[in-house]
């Protein structure tokens, strides 16, 4: 788009594709391991959904860009200091409620920051978003419905679905801090700014943990620092030592 800060721009993109990029490889590591056979298939469908997603963000980046970078040189030859994903995300599975928490918090945010994308000044943005919002509807839908189960289960899946919030909660506040970055894209309409979906995504949360009779943890929001590329947890370089091995260990490698 004229007129529009394109080192901006390009940094949204990387922020949105790196999100469903390393949420997608840590759900994906439950293939095979989930507690039974409907919930591995349910998450393996889950992860490949941000898999699908981060090919059409980092597609798109990698455009604005203008090097010749492919959404696939964006997700395997960046090092970790690179990456523009929320802290949350990258955080190990832990059990499986600490997964399927983990999951609503991001799905609850992102159905409502699709929601708005939708409505993006740029049509590019605006058709990921639609067809992202499909699948993300689903998504809210089912880890929302899995947090209600626990939440409101036997003794033991309510302990531990409280502990779960208690430790991912205090991330959450990195998903509505904005920067100049955020601003940018505010002012040329092509996002919302990231406090402006915090209502509409504490009211989604709201309802559903007080469904699952859970509480949310009352204090500051101390994670934060992922999106800026330079602050991530200890668990990000472990995380891409694995997914990016066969492209580091043989470059260009093709089938």
């Amino acid at each position: 788009m004229a007129g529009v800060d394109q080192e901006a721009l390009f940094e949204f993109l990387l922020r949105m594709g790196d999100n469903t990029l390393i949420l997608g490889h840590r759900v994906s590591e439950w293939c095979g391991h989930a507690p039974v056979l409907e919930e591995d298939i349910a998450l393996a469908n889950t992860a490949l959904d941000l898999i699908g997603q981060t090919q059409m963000w980092l597609g798109l980046a990698g455009e604005v860009e203008g090097k010749g970078r492919s959404a696939d040189d964006l997700a395997f030859l960046r090092d970790a200091w690179d990456f523009r994903n929320a802290l949350m995300l990258e955080l190990p599975n832990g059990d499986f409620g600490q997964t399927l928490m983990r999951q609503f918090l991001f799905d609850a945010w992102q159905v409502v920051m699709l929601g708005r994308l939708m409505q993006s000044s740029d049509e590019r943005v605006a058709a990921i978003a639609a067809k992202a919002s499909k699948e993300a509807a689903y998504h809210v839908e089912r880890s929302g419905h899995t947090v209600v189960g626990l939440g409101d289960g036997t003794e033991v899946s309510h302990a531990k679905m409280q502990e779960a919030l208690d430790y991912l909660y205090p991330y959450v506040g990195e998903l509505f801090a904005d920067d100049a970055v955020d601003q940018a894209m505010a002012e040329a309409g092509i996002a919302p700014s990231l406090e402006s979906l915090r209502e509409e995504y504490d009211a989604l949360v709201g309802r559903v943990l007080a469904e699952a009779t859970l509480t949310i943890p009352a204090g500051s929001y101390v994670h934060k620092g992922g999106r800026n590329g330079r602050i991530h947890t200890e668990h990000l370089g472990h995380l891409l030592t694995s997914m990016q091995w066969l492209q580091r260990a043989y470059p260009g490698a093709s089938w």
